[in-house]
């Protein structure tokens, strides 16, 4: 029996238009990023950790020049930023940490820790975004490292681990990344970053990736 149609539209739950493509984006970066640090290949894994931490940098300011945005819609783009950077700056930095040797019972810890103290940093940030009144209005400091930091951090740190020791930068990892974690949940403040700011830490880690491709090449 034929069955007529209702003229009923399908609709997909979530937001879709360009105020959320980067933050899509990074995440796709990140999972791909994830599998090539589980076969091994660190440097590409590491080159993806910082063009997410890249996406992030401006998701939030495309975002914010949409000034017709519902209410929904901005509430959406703080949660869906929130659980993707807990993917793309918890898992995946934890990842990338575990195929490099933080991996024992103190390693597991220690990744355990990271991850807990990023989750509480990003719900802190969700519940204070949605008591402001205006979302658009200039943040002058953050409360708590952002968990974004990850994507600097880490490719500086590789670099650092081709110079010194294979045990000396295990060791070195273990204690980064509980400090981190301490500092994710330390009520103190943060100054947020304006094009300057963002332009030098963006020199450094692309100085840092060219570095390690140079010594260790892409593909390892």
């Amino acid at each position: 029996m034929e069955r007529k149609s209702t003229g009923k539209k399908v609709k997909l739950l979530g937001v879709y238009d360009y105020t959320v493509w980067l933050t899509y984006f990074g995440l796709f970066i990140s999972i791909v990023g994830m599998m090539e640090g589980l076969r091994g290949r660190r440097t590409n894994a590491v080159c993806c950790l910082a063009f997410s931490g890249l996406c992030d940098a401006f998701d939030g300011r495309i975002a914010r020049k949409k000034t017709d945005r519902t209410e929904d819609e901005k509430a959406f783009g703080i949660q869906i930023d929130s659980l993707c950077d807990i993917v793309c700056f918890g898992v995946f930095p934890s990842v990338i940490c575990f195929t490099l040797g933080v991996n024992g019972a103190a390693g597991m810890l220690v990744i355990a820790w990271y991850c807990i103290c990023g989750v509480i940093r990003l719900a802190q940030f969700n519940v204070t975004a949605q008591g402001r009144s205006g979302e658009t209005e200039e943040k002058l400091c953050y409360r708590g490292l952002p968990i974004t930091s990850a994507s600097v951090v880490l490719p500086v740190m590789c670099l650092v681990g081709t110079r010194i020791p294979a045990g000396i930068f295990v060791l070195l990892l273990h204690f980064i990344l509980a400090a981190m974690g301490l500092l994710f949940v330390l009520d103190m403040p943060f100054p947020t970053l304006k094009r300057k700011g963002l332009a030098f830490f963006a020199a450094i880690v692309a100085a840092a990736l060219l570095l390690l491709l140079a010594w260790e090449g892409w593909g390892c």
